[in-house]
């Protein structure tokens, strides 16, 4: 039996349906009027009671999965009853205010998730993030398993949404928009994501047809809250891959709070399971914090700050690649001389403050600052041979290069140097006014980049130096004629750009829930501005402005069966980041316009119960009308511009989710997704957008096993078609179009959990510290399937044909995790 067969029968011979007792808690702070803290409230549930301390902090183990009523009284504030339904270990934070004057009663946690029901938002659990496994484990992991997001690259937290690319999406933490690095290619250098996992408290996202104060991307939002800690804690999580460290302190006042998170990664378990063999000694870490402050009841202040650095050292020394057929196989042998050297440095800080004007009005401001410095030094030569494969068993050189069809060298060279200096000021509005609200915001952005590109590529074959694709030179008709033309490399960019863009933006947008009839509807329009003009040496913009209204309108039937009907969309911009201004030769055109994205979005969300537990069935068409696209290519996760604005497009689509407690006390999803993306440049007809993922299916499934249910199991798999990503760089699409292979994974962790969620721990011995501990194994690729990201184009000397070998990404791997609460 292979061993694809072994695993298989293993993990479904583990993985079953079964039920057993789960709870949750409920934790917070209970203040006054006056925003004081409030010592010795009773809070009742179930039978189960417990008294806030002298910090108005409370904690409470509750039934999972089931109604319930808790209760607050206290000797001399009105009694408060919340009604709430929990999840299966889920540590849910609710902070009351009391009252001396009415009691208070509702459905707090139902109220939030129908706002985001209405508003099209997709609510990840931090739970599921942190025990998913992932080769790249974190909130984009998670992403990836949606409809509608699609990435071929487990070793990128990059991903693409609907048809869009990776520069196409919005991230916020903390509503502070955050940014990556500029120059990195592949995957395998990204290390981190900016995103800490141990620090999150909530995660939003939307696919498309985003309110107005979102900023102006065409695809996604990404909106991360962090938490703000209400009692001392710590985390750590460690594994082959690296290790993480979480620390949440909370002032005696109440006042000061901080959690920060330390993180290490080293990709060398991933990388090293690749085709090519390496010296690889990467270093990834960072450290961030967020610290809040409580000035008043009505004043409060946080601040973010973030410190990465990435050192990426990577030597090549072989590859072997197999390819062909079974009657004519055929191989790729390359020896490698030379290193690469990158290094990327970031610094991010930002300061949040928040003043509550009235009960219904609040004023915020947001500063924000982001420094990066980069570099990309490599200098890799490369020696190949393409040939036939001795396919003889028993033969000494079976499996090697019998014949040779192509002999050839190749030398990459690139000293890349970037600096980026971005800053933000933002003040932002909220007023409750006459049953509606309204929003509004401004901001002013200064970008100042300096960047130096110099890179080329040298190949020769059978000593002949190859002439380069795009430029035009005289007949090579050697040996027979000398050759009279200049020697140049087969591609070379070399550009010098010192920028400064400035740009203004603005929105504001009105909402209201109000009854249609026995129907409750709910309705939002906005619209926002954007402003902005690239200054630099020897160059300047014109001054651009752009408009972008959007509206959204959800009706929920008073129906049986729990509905919500939503349609949404509007104009969207993209005006140009840097990266998009900079054309394939490396130069900056600074009067690049804005993308333009018209959105069409029609979604039905489904509630109901099956097997007497929650469920839910999100379905969403959408259609996309582009103008004025700015056309690319990628090589990995690397998007190079051709820095113009002469093509139209369009992407259309359905998505579909089931979501729900397929096992008692756990959510698991399945995701289908079908897109169709293409684009027509200058009237040529038009042809597949590089980001053309035509089918996506995606499961996250988690389990127990049923007669140890301390053993989980968790499963994240993704099926994606091929993307037409199999061409040359330079090739002309229009003459050459060509698909890498479906891209299939699937990774698996098992995990033994020693404690979970105790509150209050009455375990002896060297267990009692803890609040949470496990020890898992993580399984990934788990069926070894072999997925490509790009090829390598090599020339046979004889047929003068040009073979493309696809360069594969990582094997299965295993790995060991320890995670731990304290």
């Amino acid at each position: 039996m292979s061993t694809n067969r072994v695993i298989l029968v293993f993990f479904f011979l583990l993985v079953g349906f079964s039920s057993a007792a789960q709870s949750a808690r409920i934790k917070g702070v209970i203040l006054d009027k006056n925003n004081q803290p409030v010592e010795n409230v009773n809070i009742f549930c179930l039978g189960k009671t417990t008294q806030s301390n002298a910090n108005g902090f409370f904690s409470l183990a509750v039934p999972a999965n089931q109604q319930l009523l808790v209760v607050f009284t206290h000797i001399s504030l009105k009694k408060t009853t919340v009604g709430m339904f929990l999840k299966s270990n889920e540590d849910y934070e609710f902070n009351l205010v009391m009252s001396d004057h009415q009691e208070q009663m509702g459905e707090v946690i139902i109220t939030a998730k129908n706002r985001k029901r209405v508003q099209g938002i997709t609510t990840i659990e931090p739970e599921v993030i942190r025990k998913i496994p992932g080769a790249n484990a974190g909130i984009e992991n998670i992403l990836k398993t949606l409809p509608g997001v699609n990435s071929n690259n487990e070793l990128s937290t990059q991903y693409a949404v609907r048809g869009g690319n990776y520069d196409e999406n919005l991230v916020y933490v903390n509503e502070i928009e955050v940014y990556r690095p500029f120059l990195i290619r592949s995957g395998q250098q990204e290390g981190l994501s900016f995103t800490n996992t141990d620090l999150v408290q909530n995660v939003d996202f939307s696919a498309g047809g985003f309110q107005a104060k979102f900023g102006d991307k065409l695809s996604s939002v990404l909106d991360i809250t962090y938490r703000k800690p209400s009692q001392f804690a710590a985390s750590i999580d460690a594994s082959f891959l690296g290790a993480s460290l979480s620390v949440d302190a909370v002032s005696k006042s109440g006042k000061w709070s901080a959690i920060t998170g330390i993180r290490y990664r080293n990709n060398s378990l991933l990388v090293k399971s690749q085709e090519t063999q390496t010296n690889f000694r990467p270093t990834f870490a960072d450290i961030q914090t967020n610290v809040n402050y409580q000035a008043s009841a009505k004043w409060q202040w946080s601040f973010l700050g973030n410190i990465s650095q990435n050192k990426y050292q990577y030597q090549p020394l072989a590859r072997q690649t197999n390819f062909g057929t079974i009657a004519n196989p055929m191989a790729l042998s390359i020896y490698y001389e030379g290193q690469e050297k990158d290094r990327y440095d970031t610094y991010f800080g930002a300061l949040k403050t928040t003043f509550n004007l009235s009960d219904n009005a609040t004023l915020k401001f947001i500063g924000s600052v982001f420094h990066t410095l980069e570099q990309e030094y490599f200098d890799i030569f490369a020696q190949y041979r393409l040939g036939e494969v001795d396919a003889n068993i028993g033969s000494e050189t079976y499996g090697d290069v019998s014949f040779s069809r192509g002999i050839g060298s190749q030398l990459n060279h690139a000293r890349n140097d970037l600096d980026a200096l971005i800053v933000n000021a933002e003040v932002k509005g909220f007023q409750d006014w006459k049953e509606s609200q309204l929003e509004w915001g401004v901001k002013y952005t200064r970008e100042s980049i300096r960047d130096r590109l110099v890179e080329w590529e040298v190949i020769d074959s059978a000593g002949f130096s190859i002439k380069p694709p795009i430029v035009v030179l005289p007949e090579n008709d050697q040996p027979y004629a000398p050759y009279v033309g200049p020697l140049v490399p087969y591609q070379n960019v070399r550009a010098t750009n010192f920028n400064t863009i400035n740009r203004f933006s603005g929105y504001a947008q009105w909402s209201r829930k109000d009854k249609l009839g026995s129907s409750e509807v709910s309705y939002n329009a906005g619209i926002r501005m954007h402003s902005w003009e690239v200054s630099g040496a020897a160059l300047a913009g014109k001054s651009q402005i752009t408009f972008s209204p959007r509206a959204q309108f959800a009706l929920k039937p008073d129906w049986e069966k729990d509905m919500v009907f939503r349609l949404s969309g509007g104009l969207y911009h993209q005006p140009p980041f840097y990266r998009e201004l900079r054309d394939a030769e490396g130069v900056v055109q600074p009067n690049v316009k804005a993308q333009q994205s018209v959105h069409f979005v029609l979604s039905n969300d489904y509630s109901f119960k099956m097997w007497k537990r929650p469920f839910k069935l999100v379905s969403e068409l959408y259609y996309k009308a582009l103008a004025d696209v700015n056309t690319y290519t990628i090589d990995n996760v690397r998007i190079r511009y051709a820095a113009n604005n002469n093509a139209k497009g369009y992407a259309q689509g359905v998505d579909v989710r089931l979501n729900g407690e397929f096992v008692p006390g756990t959510e698991s999803w399945f995701s289908f997704g079908y897109l169709k993306t293409e684009e027509n440049s200058e009237n040529k007809g038009d042809i597949a957008r590089p980001t053309d993922q035509r089918l996506k299916f995606g499961l996250l499934f988690q389990d127990f096993m049923p007669n140890i249910p301390s053993v989980k199991i968790y499963l994240n798999l993704v099926y994606n078609t091929g993307l037409p990503g199999g061409s040359p760089s330079y090739a002309d699409p229009y003459l050459y179009q060509n698909r890498l292979r479906d891209y299939r994974r699937a990774d698996v962790g098992f995990s033994k959990v020693f404690m979970e969620n105790s509150v209050e721990n009455s375990t002896k011995g060297w267990f009692k510290s803890f609040k949470e501990l496990a020890v898992g194994l993580e399984i990934f690729n788990l069926f070894n399937n072999q997925n490509a990201i790009t090829n390598t184009w090599v020339r046979d000397v004889y047929s003068k044909n040009q073979y493309a070998i696809p360069n594969y990404m990582t094997t299965r791997v295993f790995n060991v995790k320890l995670s731990a609460k304290l």
